[in-house]
């Protein structure tokens, strides 16, 4: 019984921790497309920020590149859990 309960505690603590770095998100459109456009090759100028999400401490973009290239990227961090630190990002091809 003991170990249930604690179990509990801890998995309502870890979906705690979800919310608290989805809503404290300090990467601007402007951060995500710079640092999707590096992953993918590209310079910031030369890609466009389609779409983005963020899910705990993800953030989902899709960006598209000249020669209607587009890509989807994943950028974990860049929130209060993470003390703003973003790992590199991974981005492929559609």
């Amino acid at each position: 019984m003991r170990f249930h309960s604690i179990l509990s505690i801890s998995l309502l603590a870890l979906s705690g921790c979800g919310v608290v770095a989805e809503k404290t998100n300090f990467l601007s459109d402007d951060d995500v497309r710079a640092k999707s456009a590096r992953a993918a090759g590209y310079e910031p100028s030369e890609v466009q920020l389609i779409s983005r999400t963020t899910e705990g401490t993800n953030t989902y973009a899709v960006i598209r590149a000249k020669g209607n290239k587009t890509f989807s990227c994943i950028l974990n961090g860049g929130n209060a859990l993470t003390m703003g630190i973003v790992n590199p990002p991974s981005c492929v091809r559609k």
